[in-house]
């Protein structure tokens, strides 16, 4: 198949834009190409996964974009990256690697991206529409995007993202298009279930495994109270799998009915999913018993919206930890800014809360102490922590990490 471009596509490409959007839209159409797309899209937004150092190469790509004058051609938000500019006393980073993790924060913003710095754009107020054409990075950002929204993204990865952003257009290919966004397997939930959120991080842990590269659609799973719920279950799936999208019949919005969800086509398979199937998923992200001597609880990953915050602060106040164990939160930094203009964090500090904004704790040196167990309610944080920053962790939900911030130890109150 050709590519057909426009007669705009080709004056970017001629470089009548200049020489940045220029070669954003050289590697937009051999990507283009890659994947036989036959036509670009114009996009309302995109989201940059880029601004975490992983190395030169990804630092040397955006500063020639930004030496070739370039400039986002439509709203872009950023993910997070190395380094919280809040608060630049919490990382712990040679100077080596801060000056260049810095850098690529900044050379982000040169190109007119917002700072955002959040993995969870869907909270800002850059958040799309349903229907919407957009270009996101970060997986958690574009299953909930495609999801819980009903936005139009493929999963986009570095590079990729910022010249989609750059040109302000995307292959017409994948989930931007109506036909492929049909449900392939179906997940039935075999059983009755409370709505806890550890039954979303699960059954997301179960049909990111399951699912390879079909769209799962999910039935019998509660009505969800609210979004952070169904944003922990798409994080999984797109931490144990590739999940880019899934629907939930009854729930997401394209997902009225079972019907709907199949596009009146039948599922190429079915897998049912019982009780035991969820405390085993679970399970496996724990790698301590019960009992075990906590160092550390991290929450927020994805960041931590509002309403997670309004659930966590009275439990802080009626639990009162304090105990020396620290209890980090992962949050976008607008997030942040509303709760303090809120009043709401006065006095939390001596409850042990330390906000982390514009990244992750477990994607660079923020934990003081690695030498201990780490407990979050995140499958994704579980998932990856061990692998990335060396911690034994404990899973839990939200009251139980409070809990056992308290008790210096794990304590879980249900397997």
């Amino acid at each position: 198949m050709t590519l057909e471009l426009s007669a705009g596509d080709q004056s970017m490409l001629d470089g009548e834009h200049g020489p940045a959007v220029a070669a954003a839209m050289k590697i937009l159409v051999a990507f283009s190409n890659a994947v036989g797309a036959r036509r670009l899209l114009d996009i309302a937004g995109a989201h940059i996964d880029g601004c975490l150092y992983h190395g030169q190469a990804g630092l040397d790509f955006v500063e020639r974009l930004v030496e070739g004058g370039g400039r986002v051609h439509v709203p872009t938000t950023l993910n997070v990256g190395s380094f919280d500019l809040i608060h630049p006393g919490l990382v712990r980073m040679p100077p080596s690697q801060e000056a260049p993790a810095r850098r690529l924060m900044k050379a982000h913003l040169e190109l007119g991206c917002q700072a955002t710095f959040t993995c969870a754009p869907y909270q800002t107020r850059f958040r799309p529409a349903f229907g919407e054409q957009i270009a996101w990075g970060e997986s958690n950002a574009i299953v909930f995007a495609n999801s819980v929204i009903g936005a139009r993204t493929n999963r986009y990865g570095d590079f990729i993202d910022l010249c989609c952003a750059m040109t302000g257009r995307a292959p017409a290919w994948g989930l931007h298009l109506s036909d492929n966004r049909r449900g392939q397997i179906l997940f039935e939930l075999t059983g009755s279930f409370e709505p806890t959120d550890a039954l979303f991080v699960g059954v997301g842990l179960i049909i990111g495994q399951a699912s390879g590269d079909r769209i799962p659609v999910i039935s019998g799973l509660p009505q969800p109270r609210d979004e952070d719920q169904l944003k922990a279950l798409g994080a999984a799936a797109a931490t144990t799998g590739a999940v880019a999208l899934f629907h939930v019949v009854g729930i997401t919005p394209e997902a009225k009915t079972l019907d709907e969800a199949f596009r009146g086509m039948a599922p190429e398979a079915t897998i049912r999913i019982c009780r035991a199937d969820i405390d085993q998923a679970l399970a496996e992200l724990s790698s301590v018993p019960d009992g075990a001597p906590l160092t550390a609880v991290s929450l927020g990953t994805p960041h931590f919206s509002h309403d997670e915050w309004m659930r966590l602060l009275p439990m802080l106040r009626e639990i009162a930890p304090g105990r020396g164990v620290p209890i980090y939160v992962n949050t976008g930094r607008a997030t942040l800014k509303r709760l303090q203009d809120e009043g709401a964090l006065a006095g939390m500090g001596a409850l042990g809360l330390i906000p982390v904004a514009d990244t992750c704790t477990y994607v660079t040196s923020i934990i003081e102490r690695l030498d201990g167990v780490v407990m979050t309610n995140s499958g994704k944080w579980a998932h990856y922590a061990p692998g990335n920053i060396g911690v034994s962790v404990a899973f839990g939900d939200m009251e139980d990490c409070v809990r056992s911030a308290a008790a210096g130890h794990v304590v879980r109150s249900a397997p």
